[in-house]
């Protein structure tokens, strides 16, 4: 796996390079500011990139910017974003685009080495990764779709737990049901929701970006 690591903290940017590599993909460059970030995306087309929110020049938000101007000029390119605090706008902002490929974890996350490698990977394949901090943000940002409403609370919450990348297997395990069970419901949800691909992957990524695009 190709991966692009832009974050402007050298230690914390060297201490991904290495953790990343540890798990046997290979970073293929690194950035550390908003307008490096976007070429090294142009230049290398990168099975995945993490990238901090906040970098130079202005420290506000250029590392999401790059991230989107990317996606736009490449749609689907997948891009983890890392940041500092939840922050509903950039979250909605990555999502508006309504294609899978995204992830959005704060930094703390980083120092759970499997999950965040898990994240990364999800990402790269067309997946989501959420962290459950900016979901819960996002729910309290706004009211549930007609589609959403439609689903029970144990539907509810089995499609919160998709959002953050869980597979059914891992999903049973938090709730303490079986897989097979679990899928009666993700079946059933995605009914609800209307989506009807039979690639199981596109459906789950499509119904965790309904979840989470809701107005």
């Amino acid at each position: 796996m190709r991966v692009v690591v832009a974050e402007d903290l050298y230690l914390l940017r060297d201490g991904m390079v290495r953790l990343i590599e540890a798990f046997g993909h290979q970073v293929v460059a690194t950035a550390a500011t908003g307008p490096e970030t976007l070429d090294a995306l142009r230049t290398w087309r990168p099975d995945v990139s993490v990238i901090d929110v906040r970098m130079p020049p202005n420290q506000s938000d250029e590392g999401l910017r790059a991230a989107l101007a990317a996606r736009t000029e490449m749609p689907g390119l997948p891009v983890l974003i890392l940041s500092q605090h939840v922050e509903q706008l950039y979250a909605r902002e990555l999502l508006a685009d309504g294609s899978g490929g995204v992830g959005y974890l704060l930094k703390e996350s980083v120092f759970d080495a499997e999950g965040f490698i898990g994240a990364l990977e999800r990402v790269a394949g067309g997946g989501t990764a959420m962290d459950p901090a900016v979901i819960a943000k996002l729910l309290s940002g706004g009211s549930r779709n007609r589609g959403l409403e439609r689903l029970t609370e144990r539907e509810y919450s089995v499609l919160a737990l998709m959002a953050e990348g869980l597979s059914n297997q891992a999903i049973g395990r938090r709730v303490f049901l079986s897989e097979s069970t679990i899928g009666k419901y993700t079946t059933s949800l995605f009914g609800k929701l209307g989506i009807t691909d039979d690639d199981d992957t596109n459906r789950r990524v499509r119904a965790v970006l309904t979840y989470l695009n809701r107005s």
